[in-house]
């Protein structure tokens, strides 16, 4: 049997390649001199797209490629395929969910600890000599310990992250739109009352327009003087100046992010703050997770291919199709 042919805007990782291209005819957006003019060539028979986490899949794309039958992506976030399109003419998006949860997991909890206790600038302190020339590191400020925990989303990132705080014997409530059946977490229905009654909240959302700038001035105004607020969903969740208008002026604490607003380039003005633990988009990013969310990319389209199923379909375009 042929293979089919699939596109693949931007480079993906050399295993994940390695992979694709065993099964696929792959056509590589990112090496064409004129990539109009490769979308062009391919148009009649590109049937599949494997999408970096930070490449889109627009409708103009979706629409310029009249085959298209799956559009396999990168990343538990998919806010950047448009999902209406797709499943306007019938075609499945999938995402790479579960493979990466207990590394960003992780991840959150390391921010967390790194935002409270000031690690990182206790670090700093250390290489620049100045243990040695001016003795102990400053006692900090703030504490992990006496924290109440708003988890805002709590899927399957923030169940994890909420079993590492249980352990940690730190209280747990949530922010959903509705509530899980399955937790005897506390459930807030809006993210701002819940805000009021803690002293720190991590973001665990999807990007798009439902959640953009949930948390504004007004929310971080209820977090308070001892709050902070830890980012690890989507950049475009956080009201990224009123964010850095309240750490400057300390209407809370501090802020520990992995995400931002307009990746790559971060606001000089929140570089600047001594009080915001930064880190570049890395929750996911070890060479384990990411060779599983990898090849999760490709087993999404072999199996579409081959079976006619997808393996982790989003529900804007489920499987099996509603009916």
């Amino acid at each position: 049997m042929a293979k089919v042919d699939i596109f693949v805007p931007a480079a993906l990782s050399p295993k994940v390649m390695a992979g694709l291209e065993s099964a696929f005819v792959v056509h590589r957006g990112w090496e064409a001199a004129d990539a109009d003019a490769l979308i062009n060539e391919i148009a009649g028979k590109a049937r599949g797209i494997a999408l970096l986490h930070s490449a889109k899949a627009d409708r103009a794309l979706i629409e310029r490629l009249p085959e298209l039958e799956i559009i396999s992506k990168l990343g538990v976030g998919y806010d950047s395929v448009d999902v209406e399109a797709a499943a306007e003419r019938g075609i499945i998006v999938t995402n790479t969910p579960d493979v990466l949860t207990e590394e960003v997991a992780d991840t959150a909890i390391a921010l967390l600890m790194m935002t409270a206790r000031e690690h990182p600038s206790a670090e700093r302190y250390l290489r620049a000599g100045r243990w040695a020339s001016e003795g102990p590191y400053p006692l900090t400020r703030a504490t992990m310990r006496n924290r109440t925990v708003g988890i805002v989303g709590l899927g399957r990132i923030g169940l994890a992250i909420a079993r590492r705080l249980d352990a940690m014997l730190l209280p747990v409530v949530y922010n959903n739109r509705n509530p899980r059946n399955d937790v005897a977490y506390r459930h807030y229905g809006d993210a701002k009352a819940m805000a009021k009654d803690v002293d720190t909240i991590i973001v665990v959302l999807p990007g798009g327009a439902e959640t953009r700038n949930l948390v504004d001035a007004e929310l971080l105004k209820a977090l308070g003087p001892n709050g902070i607020l830890i980012n690890i969903g989507r950049g475009s969740t956080v009201d990224e100046p009123a964010l850095i208008e309240a750490l400057q002026n300390r209407t809370i604490f501090a802020a520990g992010l992995d995400v931002f607003a307009t990746e790559p380039k971060v606001p000089d003005a929140l570089l600047a703050l001594p009080n915001a633990v930064l880190l570049p988009h890395v929750a996911s990013a070890s060479i384990h997770t990411r060779d599983a969310m990898g090849q999760l990319v490709v087993d999404n389209l072999v199996s579409w291919f081959d079976d006619g199923k997808p393996l982790t379909a989003v529900p804007e375009t489920p499987w099996p199709r509603s009916q």
